[in-house]
């Protein structure tokens, strides 16, 4: 029975990459012009290769890039998080795979046990599992990117305040920006002073490239930003005060982000409480029910 449902499974995945093939999916034309005329940008990060499990399930990445994986929200997080889509589904289909597998492989060693079980419990089995395994990587890889990016929001509220000081020194906004990117460490200035060295070569205005950035990140402030320092530039606004509110909006931000963050841990821990006082209930109060009971 085990033999059958491997076979009835590998039958349906080949059907699959049969129908991938013979119908693939159709590139919109917003995503074929935006392939066309997207500049080149230096990687994120330095991409790795992955281990056993992207080399195993290396052959099934032709089989779902065409039926349109990775979406487009999980892409920009692959792409924040310097992770090529090819290794991501790679690990996906290793992760499904093997989840199948581990139900009809279990339901083997208990029929070698002398335990029989019938087939539908090991086909939900596999199903159930096979999906949990397709899912969970893509879960794990957009919570790295969401901490990225509030590290990153942490980075540009520092970013804000230098680039503040330089203009209140006297600096243009386009020498406060370079100055600023310059000053700082870690992942998010390195990605600020590309996007700034980028503008600079491309002869375009930095904070078009800085909200050009906050797209491909999908940080929103990044943004907002670019969009301040344009109507700045363009009808005479007070850059410093702008920047200024920009830095504080972030920083409140950050701060309602982490008291909601302590609040949801404080709930979490209060769950274990109850059920231990629960238990201690149903402990004392046990033997007074059954005494109650048998007298009855």
């Amino acid at each position: 029975m085990t033999g059958a449902l491997l076979l009835g499974a590998f039958a349906g995945l080949g059907l699959l990459a049969i129908a991938a093939g013979l119908a693939p999916r159709r590139v919109s034309l917003a995503e074929a012009l935006e392939a066309v005329i997207r500049e080149p940008r230096p990687p994120l990060v330095t991409a790795e290769e992955g281990g056993w499990a992207a080399r195993l399930g290396r052959p099934a990445v032709t089989l779902l890039a065409g039926l349109g994986l990775p979406t487009r929200g999980l892409r920009r997080d692959l792409a924040l998080l310097g992770r090529p889509p090819e290794r991501q589904l790679a690990e996906q289909a290793t992760a499904a795979i093997t989840g199948m597998l581990l139900a009809p492989a279990l339901a083997g060693l208990l029929a070698a046990g002398g335990v029989i079980v019938t087939w539908q419990l090991p086909a939900a089995g596999a199903v159930a599992l096979g999906a949990a395994g397709f899912t969970v990587p893509a879960l794990a890889a957009r919570q790295e990117a969401a901490a990225r990016r509030a590290a990153a929001r942490h980075a540009l509220a520092a970013f804000l305040d230098l680039v503040v000081i330089s203009i209140a020194a006297g600096a243009g906004v386009e020498a406060a920006l370079t100055y600023a990117g310059a000053t700082g460490r870690g992942w998010a200035f390195t990605q600020i002073r590309a996007a700034l060295e980028t503008a600079r070569l491309t002869r375009r205005p930095p904070w078009e490239a800085l909200g050009q950035l906050g797209h491909e990140l999908g940080i929103s402030e990044l943004t907002e930003l670019a969009a301040s320092i344009t109507l700045a530039g363009t009808e005479g606004a007070k850059v410093r005060a702008s920047l200024t509110a920009k830095a504080a909006a972030i920083r409140a931000r950050q701060l309602a982000d982490a008291e909601t963050t302590a609040q949801a841990a404080t709930e979490r821990m209060s769950l274990p409480l109850v059920l231990l006082f629960g238990g201690f209930l149903l402990l004392i109060g046990f033997p007074a029910v059954v005494h109650v009971l048998t007298g009855i």
